[in-house]
């Protein structure tokens, strides 16, 4: 692997920051979580894991060996301490960017304290990080930059309307799993999808009810004023 590659975490980078290289690095694949019930008597299974809007995943997992060189001992400790307190730092998931998956990143967490092998003027970091299933775009919807656009993953959409009474317009959700876009209205609106109403206040919003199903999302939007969704892509 090219030495000045790394991941960037808890806001610094393990080359740049650290001297880290990276040895080897595992990016693992979520599991499906199935919820399936047998009807008694029968052959017949019903999966029930959609029922709430999607597929739900298990964590992923991350694992990355680098390594660490100082020819002063006492140097090398000094290293192992400030990384170790880099990485275990944040007590939530926070973001890592890995310099080979440009456009995305992760949602990841250390739970499990790193594994240091040192030798004598050496040692080998071993990182597991506990991850949200989704590699996460880096950029939201709707943006117009032409440089990162991916023709295979992503979509040209509009996600900002001018509404003067009733307007039916179209969001598309290009990722692998439902997503609860963020909403900010001028003035209180109405939104109808899939048959159901969605009341949307003035100002900045968010409803754990109003989600984007993974492709096309038709939508009618009564009300006056400017009304602009605000969502990311998210990707196995």
């Amino acid at each position: 692997m090219n030495n000045h590659f790394g991941i960037t975490f808890n806001g610094k980078h393990s080359y740049r920051d650290f001297g880290l290289r990276v040895l080897e690095k595992h990016i693992g694949n979520p599991s499906k979580i199935k919820r399936k019930e047998r009807v008694p008597f029968s052959n017949k299974i019903y999966d029930f894991s959609s029922v709430y809007g999607g597929q739900e995943y298990e964590e992923r997992h991350l694992t990355y060996v680098f390594n660490l060189r100082d020819y002063d001992k006492v140097n090398l400790a000094i290293k192992k301490i400030e990384i170790l307190n880099w990485l275990m730092q944040p007590n939530e998931k926070v973001q890592l960017l890995d310099d080979y998956i440009p456009g995305y990143y992760f949602l990841a967490e250390v739970e499990e304290a790193p594994d240091f092998d040192e030798l004598r003027f050496r040692g080998v970091f071993t990182v597991n990080f506990t991850a949200y299933p989704f590699k996460i775009g880096e950029y939201e919807e709707g943006n117009d930059l032409w440089d990162p656009f991916n023709f295979l993953l992503d979509v040209a959409q509009i996600t900002d309307f001018e509404v003067a009474g009733t307007k039916t317009v179209t969001l598309y959700n290009p990722g692998a799993s439902v997503v609860k876009p963020k909403m900010k209205a001028s003035s209180p609106m109405e939104i109808i999808k899939d048959g159901i109403t969605y009341n949307i206040p003035v100002g900045e919003s968010q409803s754990h009810d109003f989600i984007l199903h993974q492709g096309e999302n038709k939508m009618t939007i009564k009300g006056i004023g400017k009304i602009s969704f605000y969502f990311r892509k998210e990707l196995i």
